[in-house]
């Protein structure tokens, strides 16, 4: 049997009326991380680490994004 809860206080708190006998083995699998909240360490994803990239070429084509193939491998342009 699944029962869904979250952390409070640091406590894991089941929703509803669930109820479990003292001393009752479980697991506990974090369906996904609060947002915006990391540990201290936690590793960045790839998209947070080249986010320092953005913005900074310059004397790009405007139709770079659209056409970018045909500018890498000289495919028709779009």
């Amino acid at each position: 049997m699944t029962y869904r809860g979250r952390v409070r206080n640091g406590v894991v708190v089941l929703e509803g009326k669930a109820r479990l006998a003292e001393g009752t083995p479980v697991r506990v699998e974090p369906l996904s991380r609060a947002r915006g909240r990391k540990t201290k360490g936690e590793p960045k994803t790839l998209g947070e680490r080249l986010m320092k990239y953005a913005g900074r070429a310059k004397g790009l084509p405007k139709d770079l994004a659209r056409d970018h193939d045909n500018y890498i491998h000289g495919a028709p342009r779009k």
